[in-house]
């Protein structure tokens, strides 16, 4: 890590504790800040807050009191999910004070170069898949993963040398901080309408996306879904290589898909009925991950070896276990309609769906072309009743509304037979009776253990 004085002496807010914000005011105490962390929530019994204030940084908590900024700080360091008109954000900026998130920290002391990865979809996958490759049969250092996969970025760059990388799965919240952020390479996934309700606009969340490229030079390198003129027109915007990949064999510059085989640049790499993820969206973050990793001369034995073995990461269409004859999908990392669509669109087996969640003002008529193999659908949660009417639309016979996760499990289960999916695919945020996706994922897992054998 390099040790860097920029922010030595100087003042430094930190909003929102969380993972991110706890690793972030120790690295900021570290390098020699005055540190003051701010939360909304009462943190007097919380353990990681109290152990800030063993170490020495201030914590003020229970309410945002814009009365801190009497303190003259030099920089905020914003929760990524705290959205902009936050009064102590709305106040920084009219102090015009710099506000980053904990991604941009970690770079600016970081040794090893960072590979970024955002996208609206497949983030999480593509960034395991290259951190992975990167790390097989590695000779000298090691690959990390960190950032929005749930670990803080700040914490893996005090342990990275010169000899390594670090994979970063990145967020719009987190881009929306990026001012010196600098990725060696940039992988965008793809774009679709996502966390409006942040944003505000769909140009608003594309202009964040885009931020990962944004400091890239003709050095750099940055690999791009070219299967919608959209996103080719996006990456006219880079100053970085073009790498591009396509899984509709749109283009043979970068990775693809032709003939039953992943490409790279007419060099077959793998048979796609080897790759162990199941789904057409995994062979696009298949795609990404096979052009990084030819970027950074890996062997096509060590790709194969990884993209033949790897069946997915947790709570994204991850494979539980199999009851009577029904196989059980956890999807709980589907907070938006178009991965619930690619969720559907991975089986065509009979499917019980269990769906809902917070109500960001969308409609779901877009999930009924996905729906042709839903037999059932169990709906809970704020967006229930939305999710019922495009259920109704693509006439499903069984629609079941319940008030909870729990109950939509025991509901689901008799719903089933052998040969069919149980798969909890929500298609909404899980902020509405869950802290996060990862504590709703978790909840379905027991739920099913729950059911017995």
């Amino acid at each position: 890590m390099k040790e860097i004085d920029d922010f030595r002496q100087k003042k430094v807010l930190v909003l929102g504790l969380g993972k991110s914000g706890y690793s972030a005011a120790l690295l900021l105490q570290h390098l020699g800040a005055q540190v003051t962390l701010n939360d909304a929530q009462d943190l007097t019994h919380n353990k990681r807050a109290q152990q800030l204030v063993d170490a020495g940084i201030e914590i003020v908590s229970g309410h945002h009191d814009v009365a801190l900024f009497q303190k003259h700080f030099a920089l905020m360091v914003k929760n990524p999910g705290i959205e902009y008109d936050n009064p102590m954000v709305q106040q920084a900026l009219h102090l015009q004070l710099p506000i980053i998130t904990e991604p941009e920290l970690a770079y600016r002391v970081s040794e090893a170069p960072f590979i970024c990865v955002t996208g609206s979809n497949g983030k999480t996958t593509t960034t395991t898949l290259i951190q992975l490759i990167l790390d097989h049969h590695r000779q000298h250092g090691h690959a990390y993963k960190a950032g929005n996969i749930g670990i803080p970025v700040s914490e893996v760059v005090q342990q990275a040398t010169a000899q390594d990388d670090i994979v970063v799965e990145t967020s719009s919240f987190q881009l929306l901080g990026v001012q010196q952020l600098k990725p060696k390479i940039a992988v965008l996934t793809n774009i679709y309408e996502a966390h409006l309700d942040y944003h505000k606009t769909r140009a608003n969340y594309v202009k964040a996306k885009m931020n990962i490229t944004k400091n890239q030079t003709a050095t750099d390198y940055f690999v791009v879904n070219f299967d919608q003129a959209e996103w080719r027109q996006l990456s006219q915007q880079s100053q970085a290589q073009i790498i591009p990949f396509s899984r509709t064999n749109y283009t043979k510059q970068g990775a693809y898909q032709q003939d039953g085989t992943l490409y790279y640049r007419g060099e077959a790499i793998i048979p796609v009925a080897e790759v162990a993820l199941p789904g057409p969206h995994n062979i696009e973050n298949c795609l990404a991950a096979i052009a990084v990793a030819k970027i950074m001369k890996k062997s096509n034995a060590d790709i194969r070896a990884v993209l033949s073995t790897f069946t997915g990461v947790k709570h994204r269409i991850q494979y539980l276990t199999t009851k009577q004859g029904v196989k059980i999908y956890n999807d709980s990392k589907a907070t938006n309609i178009e991965a619930t669509k690619v969720a559907l669109n991975s089986f065509t087996e009979p499917t019980v769906l269990i769906a809902g969640g917070l109500d960001r003002g969308f409609q779901f008529d877009e999930l009924v072309a996905s729906m042709q193999n839903v037999k059932a659908i169990v709906l809970y949660g704020q967006t229930k009743h939305l999710m019922a009417a495009a259920a109704q639309k693509a006439h499903i016979q069984t629609i079941k509304i319940v008030d909870n996760l729990d109950q939509a499990v025991v509901s689901a289960w008799p719903l089933c037979q052998p040969g069919d999916v149980l798969l909890l695919s929500p298609a909404a945020a899980s902020w509405d009776q869950f802290q996060t996706f990862e504590q709703r994922g978790d909840r379905f897992i027991q739920d099913i253990k729950d059911l017995g054998d």
